[in-house]
């Protein structure tokens, strides 16, 4: 094969010199023999026929191109090189394979400015001149030209679109001008390309980390570390992008997580610093995560384990202080040796400062660690001597200096430099709230907040001082330390937090809940910070974990060498004792008073606590004993005390003796102590309980004590409870006299939201006709909400309730059914949802969670039970079920148990799950309820039954139903339309009897649930085909329900149906009076009534009339819920229509045919349609 070659290889070159002899002026014969002698490696005689060639035809680019290649690879001569190759691309621009090597040329000469005017000029002349567009996006980069960088790298990548380097320039030279989402998708395509480039997965990272991104930056810069695991940048922006991450973490509260994530970032940083020891960047973000590692270093332990162990606590708390001040002495390590390398860098010396004041606030012996204090103060100076006009450094010095004068003169001059300075305004004016002058530091933070509303600490600072001068009010501090928490959650602010939210009476809120137990986590050696988390709990009826957290305060205490250390434990002690006596732990409760009382320091507050527990052990005698002791010394005792204890001892007695003895008591005690508003509601709700009203004089001499609007509007409310109790009959609350009350308050009182509550509670219960729409609209939604307090409902729960409780569905848009509740009650939509925006602010609301079910079965049961909805309902129905709550003995849980239960089976009959269906009825069948309840489960298991065929089970359930026995009218309409659609053979009587003795005990709404049960049985004496007695009993209805418009709606179809069957006139007038009453009832006109009146009115030849009701029946419905039968009867009006009028409707325009067409499409098989189709077509 070789030997074939070399012989064509021969013959070719032949007959080439043969050409040459006969042509020897021939510039491409010329070339084409140096081609094939370069070819053959016969450099120097190619280069004679290229030389040859190119003098023959001066403008044959490739002879230069080769001349150049042969100059600058085999002779090594640059200069005639370059020249050739400048005279190839001068003939041919777009020449690559000439522009390239020149360009290489020219760069290892020095000559950047010569390549930068060649490849101008090439790319100047030719668009095609890819290289030189490449070579020149290449060289502007280098120069920082980024916008003229940018053209020609884009100019280039037309060409090289495949070229990694390109994308990546146009990356860098996009990032450069701040264009950072293109310089992304620049990157991003450089690293499809080759997923090596490190520099584009370093600098996509540097971007992520400046737009906030810090998730994506760590991972490109792990990607980064994976191909080059020595990348400097890659280590740095990993370390950087993992401190970002971790101070994101923080700011939202997961401690814990940015802990994590600072450990990481610590360890990437380490192994940087240790690899290259001398970058100061490196040494200062290590000591940058150090610093903030221990800043933010989470408390996290199991407290129930330490509550009872004093050593493990204490050992707990020396182990993160330890690791907290360790990380701060790394730290301080790790800017000393970035200082070392960059000694002119002032910020250093400033975060030194920082740190060794942190190490000598974590150290065991601050106090005494004088030279610690002294080098942070140093170090500030030591950052002023470099930057003495840098304000920062200034503030900085003022802050960690502990000279007063010396503090005031750095954040003066740190004004005078920056006047607009927010932070040093609010230090400043916490150094003269500090100083007593309060006045001077007011107007200070209120400078500093106009400046700067974004800054924490003169919210925190002005909110403290209603903690001590009692101004502003506790709910306007309280608000402000908020916004400080807000801002900046550091544990001194969230604890002054708890502390306002103690005096203001917002301890149960979720804010002060997650506040201090963030405060907790990062100061678990502040005794304080326990006790405000066990009182917050407390408030929160989590006495458990309260108990938990005041024994781990009083380990603090004991471990710590604070000031006036008994007084607090005492303090501690008390709230233990009442925690473990609301938490029904009596025993443990009894032996703490019994200890305080053995030392001496058992005040009012605990011999309240002392009596009440004695009260719960059961030991009633000595309960009482201690409260004649507090009785005893009222006279002796502080206003705020008297108050107190004058409630707990009328409370204490009552329960213990009862009312007579309490009225005794109280009798006994000087008037002249009873001036409190607190003494006036209890004295109040006593007499409530009282029929002879021996309390009168007593009561209305203290209701001059109440000073406030809202004390006043508290008594009315209680008074409106009073009515209710005093005036009970048969054990039944007097509710008209409560609501009559509660109306003539509120004319007073238009705005009181626990007054609006009451009444809308008070109506609900009443079960009035039409009392639940009241009671929606009594509720404002936009007031606050009150049901944190025991016993209240909120106004979510009445709208929620009353939605339920409307006997008829309100739709503004009836897809599914037509509106007949006239009262306009507040629709299913609105009340969940209100409902699911209750239960976002409170998740821990079971009423909410309750009725958000029931609603939403209501909406679903309207909708004809669609999956989705389905699906929603029953993992909402799973979820109730699973709390624990539903499996106390309390009736009312047990009720709520039963209800979800019947809700479950209900949702899986409608879907055909019938085992499961069977499974919840059973399940809510076994329940503790009375019989009344239990009676629906039965009903359930009939309809179930009865679906199913199974007509033994069905028997015996509706004979369990009639056992039972219930007292809710709905019940025995259900199972009486049973009897009938199913055929039952049984005497009916029974159901009669049944009904009867329910109207009998209703006397509010009998007439409507006396016509509704006449209506059930004209439904099955329909069935039976016996519509003369239907009529009959049906006009029933209506008589006694005169505002229904469904009852006249029925009667008025059952008289047309006997007109039809009996043609006559008598049940012609009644259909015609009783769908006009239809019209003149119905909130939206129902369906069919104008078709029905249409075709009466027509019966009597009343064609105007006739014609006016088909065209309003055809209006009355939606264009997509439209029946066949409403298509069809008005192919007659457009049989009527007479030519002429000018003003004819879209509607009226159409054919009878069209009509009737329109009919068959919505109907197919209905063969009357196709009958007069092909009457109409003849």
């Amino acid at each position: 094969m070789d030997s074939e070659t070399q012989q064509h290889t021969d013959e070719e070159e032949e007959h080439l010199f043969r050409r040459l002899q006969d042509s020897p002026d021939d510039a491409s014969l010329q070339f084409d023999i140096g081609l094939f002698l370069w070819n053959k490696d016969s450099k120097e005689k190619a280069a004679q026929h290229f030389i040859l060639s190119a003098k023959l035809n001066p403008n044959n680019g490739d002879s230069f191109k080769y001349l150049g290649h042969y100059y600058a690879r085999v002779s090594h001569d640059t200069q005639r090189a370059i020249k050739c190759y400048q005279r190839a691309v001068t003939i041919n621009p777009h020449d690559s394979d000439s522009g390239e090597p020149l360009c290489d040329l020219l760069d290892q000469a020095g000559k950047d400015t010569l390549q930068l005017s060649l490849c101008l000029q090439a790319s100047q002349t030719s668009p095609r001149a890819f290289w030189a567009f490449r070579r020149l996006g290449f060289l502007l980069v280098h120069q920082n030209k980024w916008s003229e960088a940018v053209q020609s790298l884009q100019h280039a990548i037309r060409g090289h679109p495949t070229c990694a380097d390109l994308w990546e320039a146009l990356g860098l030279a996009y990032q450069r001008l701040g264009r950072f989402t293109a310089a992304v998708k620049s990157y991003g395509r450089a690293i499809e390309l080759d997923n090596q480039m490190v520099f584009a997965l370093v600098e996509s990272g540097n971007i992520s980390l400046t737009l906030g991104q810090f998730k994506k930056g760590v991972e490109q810069f792990q990607q980064a570390l994976e191909i080059l695991p020595d990348c400097v940048p890659a280590q740095y922006g990993l370390a950087l992008g993992l401190l970002s991450l971790a101070k994101d973490c923080i700011n939202l509260g997961a401690y814990q997580w940015g802990a994590s994530l600072l450990e990481e970032a610590s360890e990437v940083a380490r192994k940087s610093a240790h690899s290259f020891r001398n970058i100061s960047c490196i040494w200062k973000l290590h000591a940058d995560i150090q610093l903030a590692y221990a800043r933010c270093n989470p408390w996290i332990e199991e407290v129930q384990e330490l509550e009872s162990n004093k050593e493990a606590l204490s050992a707990s708390i020396i182990s993160w202080r330890k690791t907290c001040f360790l990380a701060a002495r790394h730290a301080r390590f790790s800017y000393q040796r970035a200082l070392h390398l960059s000694p002119w860098q002032a910020n250093i010396y400033s975060d030194i400062a920082v740190t060794s004041d942190l190490i000598t606030s974590l150290s065991q012996n601050y106090k005494q660690d004088l030279s610690a204090r002294q080098l942070g103060e140093k170090m500030s100076i030591g950052a002023l001597v470099l930057e003495g006009d840098n304000y920062e450094f200034w503030v900085a010095l003022g802050c960690l200096s502990d000279h007063n004068a010396l503090n005031q003169h750095a954040l003066i001059r740190g004004l005078q430099l920056n006047v607009s300075l927010a932070v040093a305004w609010g230090y400043l004016g916490k150094l003269y709230f500090k100083a007593g002058e309060k006045q001077l530091a007011r107007q200070v933070f209120d400078r500093a907040r106009s400046i700067d509303p974004g800054l924490a600490l003169p919210w925190a600072s002005m909110s403290a001082e209603s903690c001590v001068s009692r101004e502003p009010a506790p709910d306007e501090a309280f608000e402000s330390c908020s916004r400080a928490v807000q801002i900046m959650p550091l544990a001194e602010f969230q604890i002054g937090l708890t502390k306002l939210a103690l005096l203001s009476g917002h301890l149960s809120s979720s804010q002060v809940f997650g506040a201090i137990q963030q405060a907790v986590q990062h100061s678990p050696h502040y005794p304080e910070s326990h006790n405000l988390h066990g009182l917050v709990c407390e408030a929160r009826k989590d006495y458990k974990s309260a108990a938990t957290f005041y024994r781990l305060a009083r380990h603090a205490f004991s471990i710590g060498s604070e000031s006036n250390q008994n007084s607090h434990i005492r303090d501690i002690s008390i709230n233990l004792a009442r925690s473990l006596s609301k938490a029904g732990n009596a025993a443990d409760a009894l032996q703490e008073c019994e200890n305080l009382k053995k030392e001496g320091v058992l005040d009012e507050e605990g011999l309240h606590v002392y009596a009440f527990s004695l009260w719960q052990h059961g030991q009633n005698d000595l309960a009482l004993s201690v409260a004649g002791s507090l009785a005893a010394s009222l006279s002796s005792m502080k206003k705020a005390s008297v108050a107190a204890s004058i409630c707990f001892i009328s409370r204490l007695v009552y329960f213990i003796c009862g009312l007579d003895a309490v009225i005794t008591s109280i009798a006994k005690m000087p008037k002249e102590l009873f001036q409190s508003s607190k003494v006036s509601f209890v004295m109040s709700a006593i007499n409530a309980l009282d029929e002879q009203n021996r309390l009168g004089l007593v009561v209305s001499s203290t209701r001059c004590f109440l000073k406030y609007q809202e004390e006043i509007s508290r008594m009315h409310f209680l008074i409106a409870l009073g009515k209710l109790v005093k005036n009970e009959s048969d054990g039944c609350l007097d509710i008209k006299s409560g609501v009559a009350y509660l109306r003539k308050a509120l004319h007073m009182f238009p705005n009181c939201n626990l007054m609006r509550n009451l009444l809308g509670y008070l109506l609900l219960y009443c079960e009035e006709l039409n009392s639940y729409h009241v009671a929606t609209r009594c509720c404002k939604l936009d007031r606050p909400d009150m049901s944190d307090q025991e016993g209240l409902k909120s106004a979510y729960d009445i709208h929620g309730a009353g939605a339920v409780a409307c006997y008829a569905t309100e739709n503004n848009n009836p897809k599914f059914t037509f509106p007949t509740c006239s009262k306009k009650c507040s629709s299913q939509p609105r009340a969940i949802k209100y409902l699911q925006k209750y239960i976002h602010q409170k998740p821990w609301s079971h009423d909410a969670r309750y009725l958000l079910v029931l609603n939403y079965l209501q909406k679903a049961r309207e909708q004809r039970f669609p999956h989705h909805l389905c699906s929603i309902l029953n993992r909402l129905i799973q979820t109730a079920l699973s709390n624990e709550l539903y499996s106390e003995t309390e009736i009312r849980h047990q009720y709520r148990h039963f209800q979800l239960l019947l809700c479950a089976s209900e949702i899986s009959l409608q879907c055909g799950n019938y085992m499961s269906c069977i499974t919840d009825a059973k399940k809510a069948s076994q329940l503790v309820l009375p019989d009344d309840y239990l009676f629906f489960a039965h009903l359930l298991l009939c309809r179930l039954y009865a679906l199913k065929g199974d007509r033994l089970n069905f028997r015996k359930e509706y004979a369990k139903c009639l056992e039972l026995r219930t007292d809710c009218h709905i019940g025995w309409i259900c199972l009486k339309l049973m009897e009938c659609q199913y055929e039952l053979e049984i005497d009916s009587n029974a159901i009669d009897l049944n009904f009867e003795e329910c109207i009998k005990r209703d006397e509010n709404s009998w007439n409507v649930w006396m016509a509704a049960y006449n209506l059930a049985r004209a439904m099955n004496l329909m069935q039976k085909r016996d519509l003369v007695s239907a009529e009959e009993f049906v006009a029933q209805a209506c008589s006694l329900a005169g505002f229904e418009s469904c009852l006249f709606l029925c009667h008025g179809a059952i008289c047309m149906e006997l007109v039809r069957q009996h043609n006559s006139p008598h049940f012609l007038s009644r259909a015609i009076n009783s769908l006009t009453k239809v019209h003149e009832l119905s909130l939206i006109p129902l369906p069919f009534a104008s078709i029905l009146l249409a075709q009466a009115e027509g019966s009597l030849g009343s064609k105007e009339r006739w014609d006016r009701n088909l065209r309003l029946e055809w209006y009355n419905w939606s264009s997509e819920m439209r029946p066949a039968e409403v298509y069809f009867q008005m192919h007659l009006v457009a049989r009527q229509l007479k030519v002429g009028p000018s003003s004819i409707s879209r509607e009226s325009s159409q054919s009878p045919e069209r009509w009737v067409i329109r009919a068959i499409h919505m109907n197919p098989s209905c063969m009357r349609y196709w009958r007069v189709l092909q009457k109409l077509m003849e």
